[in-house]
């Protein structure tokens, strides 16, 4: 089967065509972060106009370096949340239209399944059941995932997504958007063990997360560096950066390994954007060879959203023979654990 997927949760464009047999035949991502970085965010209404304007030549594109005919097209996926609400309207509209005319299937994917399963288009894929870590800017999960659409959270972000986190903390410390890629970046330069700040719910039991006071502990450290004339030195921005970094990840670890030795698990997925944090990968990495688990997850460009990601999850669930109706799917909101499961 082959499957044109189409991602417009937010503010990336993603059109790809994907083969059951042959696998991943073409892809394309226009990003919007260039537009929405005057205004140090998303804004909705624009990220929606550019989808519009976006979507036809990068599907045309696609298609082309596929080297295959419309006609050989059997379906088409589109991300049906969660995500911005219009957004998604608009990938939903020009799915919906064109499985219409092609006299094919359309389906609504669900956009964190779409980057929980982004690891299967990897040579090396991991085996159900496994754990997975969903990082993100607007989730923090892990999930028992004994299969597609049979997913158990296992534990989530009671506030703050981590990666929402980062950019929020990245603004404070007057970075660009997007925060997090940034505050990253600066981290890299700063003195490890200058700021212990707090690893968030890991002196108790459970697997929820919450990083709104972490977030909290940085806007102090800030606020008592502040000089005289109000500025910061660059080296105490760097320093705070690496210590909120650091905390951040090791509580993602923390509850990682927890996760695995609850359920008696080996195998851990890691997806989201903030799974290409490198130094989140080296830490997990290096716990995995050090405690006998593997760890999966997806090359840097389908890390963040893609329509690559979208195409693989849609074909498995037309494989499996589900598909929508006339009607187009948007969901802004939309529990994982809610999905109907792949047999």
């Amino acid at each position: 089967m082959r499957v044109l997927g189409i991602e417009t949760s937010c503010d990336e464009t993603g059109v790809a065509v994907f083969d059951s047999d042959r696998g991943l035949l073409a892809h394309c991502l226009h990003s919007q972060v260039a537009m929405h970085a005057e205004y140090g965010g998303v804004v909705p209404e624009l990220a929606s106009r550019d989808h519009i304007r976006k979507a036809l030549p990068l599907i045309r594109r696609v298609l082309q370096e596929a080297a295959r005919p419309v006609e050989s097209i059997d379906g088409v996926a589109y991300t049906a949340g969660p995500g911005l609400l219009g957004a998604l309207l608009v990938g939903g509209c020009v799915a919906r239209s064109l499985a219409f005319a092609w006299g094919v299937p359309a389906v609504g994917v669900h956009h964190m399944e779409a980057h929980l399963l982004a690891p299967m288009l990897e040579p090396e894929r991991p085996v159900f059941p496994f754990v997975a870590l969903l990082v993100s800017g607007g989730h923090t999960q892990l999930v028992l995932v004994e299969g597609i659409g049979a997913y158990r959270i296992l534990g989530e972000s009671l506030d703050d997504a981590a990666g929402e986190a980062f950019d929020k903390v990245a603004k404070m410390l007057g970075l660009g958007y997007p925060g997090g890629p940034q505050l990253a970046a600066l981290a890299a330069d700063g003195a490890p063990g200058r700021f212990a700040f707090p690893r968030p719910m890991t002196n108790r039991p459970g697997l929820d997360f919450s990083f709104s006071g972490l977030k909290t502990a940085a806007a102090n450290a800030l606020r008592g560096l502040q000089q005289a004339d109000g500025g910061i030195a660059p080296q105490c921005k760097a320093d705070i950066a690496r210590g909120f970094q650091q905390a951040v990840i090791d509580t993602l670890v923390i509850k990682c390994r927890r996760a695995l030795e609850s359920t008696g698990l080996t195998q851990l997925v890691l997806a989201g954007g903030v799974s290409a944090n490198r130094e989140l990968r080296e830490r997990l990495r290096d716990e995995a060879q050090a405690r006998g688990w593997q760890v999966f997850y997806p090359r840097a460009e389908f890390c963040t959203d893609n329509g690559a990601m979208v195409a693989f999850a849609g074909c498995q669930r037309l494989l499996a023979g589900q598909h929508d109706d006339l009607a187009v799917r948007a969901q802004a909101r939309w529990p994982i654990d809610t999905l109907e499961p792949v047999a």
